[in-house]
């Protein structure tokens, strides 16, 4: 197993890597709309949030030389079901025309008051 960071993306808030490999697979954390460089969650409103998750996780990706076009599988929470369609905008502007399977979920609460997380399951290319 080896562990992925970048700077580009926040640093963990607690015992665990951006992203870790195993076999060929890239497993991200869930990523929360913080911002890399102070730490602290970027806007209040769903959009804003989901924009920052995205390019956290586009960083993360990088830090393994993975894509968007590599993710196989997205595991999408949300705090209101109600921002699904702008959730579908967002993550269908970031995978262009790559559609890797996904599960959406509605939580009671994310930390820090979020939103929105995803965690990826990316193939690593060779």
């Amino acid at each position: 197993m080896k562990s992925f960071q970048s700077a580009e993306a926040p640093a963990a808030i607690g015992p665990y890597s951006q992203a870790v490999s195993s076999d060929g697979w890239l497993y991200t954390s869930g990523q929360i709309a913080l911002d890399p460089a102070t730490g602290e969650m970027v806007g209040t409103d769903f959009g804003a949030q989901a924009r920052r998750v995205l390019a956290n996780l586009r960083a993360v990706l990088a830090s393994a030389g993975c894509a968007p076009g590599d993710v196989v599988k997205a595991t999408i929470y949300v705090v209101d079901l109600a921002d699904f369609a702008e959730l579908n905008r967002l993550y269908g502007d970031f995978m262009g025309d790559h559609r890797p399977a996904r599960s959406t979920v509605q939580v009671a609460a994310l930390p820090k008051g979020a939103l929105v997380e995803i965690d990826l399951v990316a193939r690593i290319p060779a």
